[in-house]
């Protein structure tokens, strides 16, 4: 795998940046098994090829950022990238787990407020078959309002809506009502008529003694009280929620740091009537990679001194998966239609094949270029994978790398 990073700043005002990368990658057994038949690399994008050879790839991000007359205050953007929202290595509202998407950005800071603006424009794989002549237009509106209380505490307030871009009435363009720029969807939603998907969020994180973190989320796909109050496990009661907290020069020990996390998300959270106005982007989900219906454990430890670094990260998730020929729809496959579920009252969070993961990863690195992220990596992966129906995957991944990293890469899908 190779690649190019360019930026450039121009008055202080005007910053172009880019990257491209490409190469060969061949990958664990329990990812490829999803590969193979999307044709598609988590983060990256198209793939050619299998997995005996080596999947083929290239992929691109980049932006054109201008501040009139250097002002501190507004900043627009304009590019091809992806986001993210939130403090933790997981987010629930917004995550780099799909690939990149056109987009258009405004940002603007005023006191302690923080509001960001962006629209973007996605691709509906769900029916392609991994033919990108059949990808279809789907398009995507965000909000996040950022308010530091005090020096300590910050909340953030996020909405999305997730529209396609053709019905079986009309071919449709981006819904012009959705440039609004002010937060909280809902409103504008209905003045429309609309159909579309929308989905709300709260971020928060409290910092003590400039060394602990806590930190937290909860999005909001549906949200009626009554049901949620009468505790029948109505299936519209899609919600998703993490807290966590990280540790920075743990006990005093300087380069130690630890971080602890927990994601739940109920049965048929980011899911449509329509498949096509799911939340998800190129065949990924725009949030958690596991999609719905599940419960994960997340813990990290880091130790770097001068050039040397151990890291190990370990995962405990239990997912409520569906049959393998999706005859069953008990939510979590995100490109499933919620319009297919069995039965409305009774859902909770890890029903149907009840499948434990436990993953282990153990890296060395040695940085050559600390400023470059240059570095030299060894590192043991170890997974299993055991469902109540009896099927047991034991696949331990051993890897050796010279490299630099330009995004995220998840090995724990």
């Amino acid at each position: 795998i190779g690649g190019m990073h360019l930026k450039t700043n121009i008055n202080n005002d005007f910053t172009f940046a880019g990257t491209i990368i490409g190469g060969k990658t061949m990958l664990p057994f329990y990812m490829d098994t999803i590969l193979s038949g999307q044709k598609i690399i988590p983060t990256y994008g198209q793939a050619y090829g299998n997995n005996k050879t080596g999947y083929s790839f290239m992929d691109y991000t980049g932006y054109v950022s201008y501040s009139p007359n250097n002002n501190k205050i507004f900043n627009f953007q304009l590019g091809r990238d992806k986001h993210f929202i939130g403090d933790g290595y997981r987010s629930l509202l917004l995550s780099d787990n799909a690939p990149a998407y056109p987009f258009f950005r405004i940002n603007t800071n005023i006191w302690r407020l923080q509001y960001n603006v962006w629209y973007a424009w996605m691709y509906d794989v769900s029916k392609a078959n991994g033919f990108q002549k059949q990808f279809t237009n789907k398009f995507a509106a965000f909000h996040y309002l950022s308010y530091n209380i005090t020096k300590e505490l910050n909340i953030g307030m996020f909405e999305n809506i997730v529209f396609r871009g053709t019905d079986s009435n009309q071919v449709r363009t981006f819904e012009v009502n959705y440039l609004n720029p002010i937060i909280f969807f809902r409103p504008q939603e209905y003045s429309v008529g609309s159909p579309d998907n929308a989905f709300i969020g709260l971020n928060v994180n409290y910092k003590l003694f400039n060394r602990l973190k806590l930190y937290g989320q909860l999005g909001l796909d549906e949200f009626f009280l009554k049901e949620i109050r009468a505790r029948r496990g109505w299936w519209a009661n899609k919600q998703a929620w993490q807290l966590g907290a990280k540790y920075i020069n743990a006990f005093n020990v300087k380069g130690l740091s630890l971080q602890a996390e927990y994601n739940q998300v109920r049965p048929y959270t980011y899911t449509h009537g329509l498949v096509e106005q799911n939340y998800a982007h190129y065949g990924m989900a725009l949030a958690h990679p596991f999609g719905a219906n599940f419960k994960e454990y997340l813990g990290f430890l880091s130790y770097r001194k001068n050039n040397w670094e151990f890291n190990w990260q370990g995962m405990y998730a239990v997912v409520g998966k569906d049959t393998a020929n999706s005859k069953s729809n008990l939510g979590q496959n995100i490109f499933l239609s919620y319009t297919t579920r069995p039965y409305e009252y009774g859902h909770k969070t890890t029903q149907g094949i009840k499948t434990t993961i436990l993953q282990s990863n153990l890296k060395f690195t040695y940085y050559l270029v600390p400023d470059m992220n240059m570095r030299l990596e060894l590192g043991y992966l170890q997974r299993s994978e055991t469902n109540t129906m009896g099927y047991i995957l034991q696949n331990p991944f051993i890897y050796l790398g010279f490299k630099t990293s330009f995004w995220n890469k998840y090995r724990d899908l």
